[in-house]
């Protein structure tokens, strides 16, 4: 029995790869009854207990049952991954060193033989048994389990091509490509661990230009901490969907850069001669570097806890307008889940009847809001009928639409689910949405975002779970006859050089009821703000709050002293314009938290 501890086998909740293919997409993921950060005493210990008996489950995979189980090994939390690599595996080696530590924690924890595994690849499984592990080459040395049990999608892997196949590979396969067969004796539980930790930091952590990185720091904080926690934000649905979709495509990017210019150095450092073919060679060379340094600039920005939701509020508020329909027509979008004879009459008598003088207007019907959204051009009006409607992406509204519900705002919900998207994206130049109840659950991003244009919200109800609505610079929001609770931050927030008037509404049971930001500098306008008859009441904090820095001459001369406390905001006012090299951005931000006012307004309900 190898020695040494493994953690990293709690399995009362399920965290898998965004993107699972086999046996992986197989072993769904229960709901996350426990928090990713937990306390250290939390994490199962998976080492090898004088009690007899596994600490693992198994898994059958759908579909042809001949094979036998495998362990579960890919449903950790977040904590037992992180303390696995952290303490066990990589602890403060350099990308360098990588292969090099894993090969000694795995000589420390690995069965050298005795175990079956599944060999699992894209086009096949079969059943082999290990003999040996090569473990610098992180490799096991195995051969053809008896009885012989092979699944393919094509039908010419007989026994013969597998042993021709496994001699031209000298019979030494990737552990990541083993799935270690169920053991209810516990001797093998360590095994299936350490092959499962190697499998998933080689598919999700692991990139191939890591090597040629910088490799004075630690490459654990510098780049297995950020992946890690971007990954299963990702799980919990805590990044927006955009934001993932271009990550990955980022990735890719990055990858066939790298190829390339792998090719290219290869290519070169065959050559000897000074010819012009090498000159022109290396000017590529030089181009494809600098092309795949930006590309891990902007992974390493979303990799980046802090960063990434900047760099998300820059991607979703660049979302481009489609314009007018190219035939000129606009459309009537309706949406249903069900559609009856007496609604249909119902909506061409208060909806769909035209003047005789209108042109003529198509009409589409869709089973989901989403859908209609993302069809419509400029000019569109979408319909929503009576219905409770759930939603997994964003409305982002870049055009300038009607949305519209047919009825009274509580017969016509629209529910969001997933935590990492803005549930409402407006960036059109004339929004207009009314009658509707917009609910919103277990949330990270806020209810409602003007980006900039205007946006006219009547007669809704919005549920929130985070921040409400977000007014933007330059953005222009009108709210009337609407109401607005449940807020975990502000239920508005309205920053400068926005417009933003507020009619007739209730905002309740928020944390604050209006967070108004006049802290940016002298080149914005404060927000201009009209409030007549809205009842803010039941809220955590205050109705009406206004965040304000002291007077901005105040800041210069308090940045032009020599103090320490002020050192960040000399920096950053000084005027010249590379001063703020190697400025910690923690301290500049303290130093502009320190710096804030706020003006409250201190009564419990506030009639405006």
């Amino acid at each position: 029995m190898a020695d040494g501890s493994l953690t990293g086998g709690g399995l009362e909740a399920a965290a898998m790869a965004p993107e699972r293919t086999g046996w992986a997409a197989e072993q769904e993921p229960a709901s996350l009854e426990k928090g990713l950060f937990q306390d250290e005493d939390s994490c199962s210990d998976c080492s090898y207990r004088d009690k007899p008996g596994s600490s693992l489950q198994s898994f059958m995979p759908e579909g042809k049952t001949f094979f036998p189980e495998i362990f579960q090994t890919n449903q950790l939390l977040f904590y037992e991954r992180f303390r696995a690599y952290q303490d066990y595996i990589l602890a403060d080696c350099k990308a360098s060193e990588v292969q090099e530590f894993t090969a000694e924690f795995l000589e420390k924890v690995l069965e050298p033989s005795g175990w079956r595994a599944v060999w699992h690849t894209n086009v096949f499984k079969v059943l082999v048994e290990a003999t040996d592990v090569d473990f610098a080459a992180l490799k096991a040395v195995v051969r053809l389990a008896e009885p012989y049990l092979c699944d393919s999608q094509v039908s010419t892997f007989t026994v013969e091509c597998m042993k021709e196949l496994l001699d031209l590979k000298e019979h030494r396969l990737p552990l990541q490509e083993l799935w270690v067969v169920f053991d209810d004796s516990g001797v093998f539980d360590q095994t299936a661990l350490a092959i499962e930790h190697v499998r998933f930091f080689y598919q999700n952590i692991w990139r191939s230009w890591d090597e040629e990185e910088e490799d004075e720091y630690d490459y654990f904080v510098r780049c297995v901490e950020p992946r890690l926690r971007l990954h299963y934000d990702i799980l919990e649905d805590r990044v927006p969907s955009g934001l993932i979709v271009d990550y990955r495509n980022l990735l890719s990017q990055c990858e066939e850069s790298y190829r390339k210019f792998l090719n290219l150095r290869s290519s070169l450092s065959n050559c000897n001669s000074d010819s012009e073919q090498e000159n022109i060679s290396m000017v590529e060379g030089l181009k494809l570097y600098s092309e795949m340094e930006q590309l891990k600039q902007k992974l390493k920005l979303i990799e980046n806890p802090l960063l990434r939701y900047v760099f998300g509020y820059q991607k979703n508020s660049n979302i481009q307008a489609k314009g007018v329909r190219p035939s000129g027509q606009k459309i009537t979008h309706v949406v249903s889940s069900t559609m009856v004879a007496g609604l249909l009459r119902s909506l061409l008598t208060d909806k769909l009847c035209q003047e005789p003088s209108e042109e003529e207007r198509e009409i589409q019907f869709h089973s989901d809001p989403l859908s209609a959204i993302n069809a419509c051009f400029e000019g569109d009006t979408v319909i929503v009928c009576p219905g409770h409607y759930v939603v997994h992406g964003t409305f982002s509204i870049a055009d300038s639409i009607e949305l519209e519900g047919y009825g009274l705002p509580d017969d016509i919900v629209i529910e969001k689910r997933g935590k990492g998207d803005t549930f409402v994206d407006c960036t059109g130049a004339d929004i207009k949405i009314s009658g509707i109840k917009f609910v919103q659950h277990d949330a990270v991003e806020g209810i409602l975002i003007v980006h900039r244009g205007k946006t006219t919200l009547e007669n809704c109800v919005l549920q929130c779970e985070t921040t409400g609505v977000t007014v933007r610079t330059s953005a222009e929001f009108l709210m009337k006859n609407s109401d607005l609770y449940g807020a975990k931050g502000a239920g508005i927030e309205i920053y400068p050089g926005s417009q933003c008037t507020l009619s007739d509404n209730g905002i309740h049971h928020c944390k604050e009821g209006i967070l108004i930001k006049d802290f940016l500098d002298e080149h914005y306008d404060i927000p201009k703000i009209s409030m007549v008859n809205n009842i803010i009441h039941n809220n955590e904090g205050y109705g009406v709050v206004l965040v304000k820095p002291t007077i901005f001459s105040d800041l210069q001369e308090n940045a032009e002293d020599g103090t320490e406390e002020n050192k960040a905001l000399k920096i950053q006012t000084s005027g010249e314009p590379d001063v703020t090299e190697g400025v910690d951005l923690e301290e500049l931000m303290q130093c502009a938290t320190g710096l804030l006012c706020i003006w409250p307004v201190p009564t419990a309900i506030q009639k405006w």
